[in-house]
C-alpha cells in the first residue's frame, strides 16, 4: 500500500465547510442592501482564505473554497445555466430525517423555460481565486452539481414542453452545456473536478423509485439516463483533468432524505459511469454494506465516506481501520481512499457541528489515511 500523488487522494474530502458567522452576517447585510457587492466579496475572500488555511493546516492535499460563496451546493450553479429560472410556484417539499424527527425544506424549483446553454463559465472567478491562494503542493478542487440535478426534483413538469417536446433534445443540450463548462474549467487550470450527484444514491431507496414511477418516469431505469448524460458531458474532457463523483442520501442541517445500500445502482454506477473515482457515503447502517464494491473495476478509486459530518462525536481510528478492512474484502485496498461522508455545510445553514469538531474530523481523516496507506 502506498500514498497517492494524484487525486483522489488517500485523505480527501467532499468540499463544503461551515460558513463563519461574519460571512453569514455579511450576506444578510448584502441581501438587505446595506453593503455593496464589493464589500460582500471582500468578506467572502477572507473567509475562503481561512478555509484554505484550515485544510492545509490539517494536511489535506485537495483544497476547496468550502463552497463559501454559495447559498447551496447545487442551485447557484444550476440557476447560472442559460434557459433555467427559479420558480417559487413549483417548489417541491422535501422531508429530511434526523434522530430528533423530521423537518421540511422547500427550496425554489429550477425550471427550464428555454433552450439550455452555457452563457458564462460558472464559478470561474471562484476557482481562479482559489487557485491563486492555495500553497504550492496543494491541488485546488472544484465541486459542481451533476446534470441530473437539473431534472430530478421536478422531472418532466419542470422542463417546458414547448421548448423541449422531445426530452432527448433536452438531455443532449444539457450534456453539451456541461461539456463546454468542463472544457472551460480545464482551460482555467482546473485539474480536479468533483461532480456531486445525490440521485445515484437516492434511487437505491424504494420510496424514491416509487416517486419517479408516480410522476410518469421509470424508477427502474432513470439512473441509466443520468449516467449516460454525465458520460456525454465528460466524453471529451481534456487530458490531465481528474473527475470524481460524490453520492449521498441528503445532507441538510444534519438530516437526510433517502435510505438503502448501493446495491440497486452498483453494477451500472461502477461499470458504466466514466469517472476516475467515487466518493461514497458509508457512515452508518442507513448506507448499507460494502458488498456493492465488488463491481468496482480495476483502475477506479472509491473514497470511503466513513467519518460522518452530521454529528460532532469523533470516530476512533481503530473503528475506521476496521471498516476499511471490511471494504477491502470486496475491492483492493489500494483502490480505496478515506473522506468524510459528505460536506459539512451543503447549504448556508450548515450541519449541527462546531468549527472545532469540523477541524478534528478532517484531521482524523488525514491521520488515519497516513497510518493505513503511508504518509
Amino acid at each position: 500500500m502506498a500514498p497517492r500523488s494524484e487525486p483522489p487522494f488517500r485523505a480527501d474530502h467532499v468540499g463544503s465547510l461551515l460558513r463563519p458567522p461574519e460571512l453569514l452576517a455579511a450576506r444578510a447585510e448584502h441581501a438587505a442592501g446595506r453593503i455593496s457587492d464589493e464589500q460582500l466579496r471582500a468578506v467572502e475572500d477572507d473567509a475562503v482564505r481561512s478555509a484554505i488555511a484550515l485544510q492545509e493546516e490539517v494536511g489535506l492535499l485537495a483544497v476547496t473554497d468550502g463552497e463559501l460563496r454559495r447559498a447551496s451546493w447545487h442551485m447557484d450553479f444550476i440557476y447560472a445555466l442559460g434557459g433555467i429560472e427559479p420558480s417559487d410556484e413549483m417548489a417541491v417539499r422535501s422531508t429530511f430525517h434526523n434522530s430528533g424527527g423530521t423537518l421540511e425544506f422547500a427550496p425554489p424549483m429550477a425550471v427550464v423555460r428555454s433552450p439550455i446553454t452555457l452563457q458564462r463559465t460558472i464559478f470561474a472567478e471562484a476557482f481562479e481565486f482559489l487557485a491563486d491562494e492555495v500553497s504550492p503542493g496543494s491541488t485546488p478542487k472544484l465541486t459542481i452539481p451533476s446534470p441530473s440535478m437539473v431534472h430530478y426534483r421536478g422531472g418532466r413538469s419542470a422542463v417546458s414542453a414547448e421548448t423541449y417536446p422531445d426530452m432527448e433534445v433536452f438531455w443532449s443540450d444539457l450534456a453539451a452545456a456541461y461539456a463546454e463548462e468542463v472544457r472551460r474549467l480545464a482551460e482555467l487550470g482546473c485539474t480536479y473536478l468533483q461532480v456531486d450527484d445525490i440521485t445515484l444514491a437516492y434511487v437505491n431507496d424504494p420510496q424514491q423509485r416509487a416517486m419517479l414511477d408516480a410522476r410518469g418516469e421509470s424508477g427502474e431505469s432513470q439512473h441509466l439516463t443520468y449516467i449516460a448524460t454525465l458520460n456525454a458531458a465528460l466524453r471529451e474532457r481534456p487530458d490531465g483533468l481528474t473527475v470524481t463523483t460524490h453520492t449521498c442520501r441528503g445532507n441538510f442541517r444534519s438530516s437526510w432524505v433517502a435510505s438503502g445500500g448501493y446495491d440497486f445502482v452498483a453494477e451500472a454506477l461502477f461499470s458504466e459511469l466514466e469517472v476516475d473515482g467515487f466518493f461514497m457515503e458509508f457512515d452508518d447502517d442507513r448506507s448499507g454494506g460494502f458488498e456493492p464494491l465488488r463491481f468496482v473495476p480495476k483502475g477506479k478509486t472509491v473514497v470511503l465516506g466513513l467519518v460522518t459530518t452530521k454529528r460532532g462525536e469523533l470516530e476512533t481510528k481503530d473503528s475506521i481501520k476496521r471498516r476499511i478492512e471490511e471494504a477491502a474484502r470486496f475491492v483492493d485496498v489500494d483502490q480505496l481512499c478515506l473522506s468524510p461522508q459528505c460536506g459539512f455545510s451543503s447549504t448556508s445553514d450548515g450541519n449541527s457541528i462546531t468549527v472545532d469538531e469540523q477541524r478534528a474530523k478532517l484531521r482524523l481523516v488525514v491521520e488515519t489515511a497516513a497510518e493505513v496507506w503511508g504518509d
